[in-house]
């Protein structure tokens, strides 16, 4: 499978201070993939290097094969940008925008934009600006896929958005994902919405790559543990560098197995819990298991294992 998204070494500081740091990271063509971490990761920074809406000071992203800092009318007829922060035309209304827009666009598709109007249901002749923040944003993004884009790019789509709106969004940016085939990098703090439409999940942290992997995968090998004991119990030494968050409470201790498989699991808590009674798995959300991740990033000098 290519990649449609590249990003080797990519660095960019602000006042000495680094926001990406030596990034490297492959998308594949075709996949939905949630861009994911903490305030501060560097998501956003990552994203606007991409459609060089900034220069980064070291390193190289690729996107649609051609170099951020190369990019002109041809590659960006093939992308779609939605952000939390987009502006837009605040004294147009819809139509006008679409107006606006369309001769920009040479495969832009007129039976699209009304199938887009229908499913998202935006008034056509109020200003931009009299709008709600919800029905701004779907007007983003209709005006940023009836161009039928190869590749969309969505930063923080569900920021400020009620819950049946956020529900519209989702369910119509679903269903054309699915029916269109783009390739799609969404970052977003939603992630029980994110779940719902990635097929992989990329983590960062202080600029840093920390996880990048199919999102089957990723659920496969994350597992909630309980073992429980005849007797209360102390946490022994040596335990398995993939198991964290360690929980003690009388006679019982959860935690976290980041590399979770039927037949190893018991051969392990055999071998560290050996009086032991019986114990119990439970699967993990994605939101579950950015968790575990973003607890180990305050951890001083310890990142999150990926073993």
């Amino acid at each position: 499978m290519s990649s449609i998204i590249e990003l080797e070494n990519l660095t960019k500081n602000f006042r000495k201070s680094p926001a990406v740091n030596d990034l490297s990271l492959s998308i594949p063509e075709g996949a939905v993939t949630a861009f994911l971490g903490p305030n501060g990761a560097g998501k956003t920074t990552t994203i606007k290097c991409l459609l060089n809406l900034q220069v980064p000071d070291s390193g190289q992203a690729k996107i649609l094969g051609c170099d951020s800092r190369k990019l002109g009318p041809k590659q960006l007829q093939r992308i779609g940008y939605v952000s939390e922060n987009q502006q837009l035309p605040s004294w147009m209304n819809v139509t006008q925008l679409l107006d606006y827009l369309r001769p920009m666009y040479p495969d832009w598709d007129r039976e699209f934009e009304k199938k887009l109007l229908r499913e998202f249901n935006i008034p056509l002749k109020t200003k931009l600006r009299s709008l709600s923040r919800g029905q701004r944003m779907k007007a983003a993004l209709l005006s940023s896929l009836a161009y039928r884009p190869q590749v969309v790019v969505l930063d923080e789509p569900f920021s400020g958005l009620d819950p049946l709106v956020r529900d519209e969004f989702l369910h119509g940016l679903l269903e054309l994902t699915e029916v269109e085939g783009w390739s799609v990098l969404i970052s977003s703090h939603d992630i029980e919405e994110v779940q719902r439409l990635c097929d992989r999940v990329t983590i960062l942290n202080r600029g840093h790559l920390e996880l990048n992997e199919s999102t089957d995968e990723l659920l496969e090998r994350f597992r909630k543990v309980t073992v429980n004991f005849p007797d209360s119990k102390n946490l022994p030494a040596g335990l398995p560098a993939t198991w964290s968050d360690f929980q003690v409470s009388g006679r019982t201790i959860r935690f976290i197995d980041h590399r979770f498989h039927t037949t190893t699991l018991p051969e392990q808590i055999g071998k560290h819990f050996p009086d032991a009674l019986t114990h119990e798995v439970q699967p993990l959300t994605l939101r579950e298991i950015f968790v575990v991740f973003a607890k180990s990033f305050r951890l001083p000098n310890n990142p999150p294992s990926q073993s």
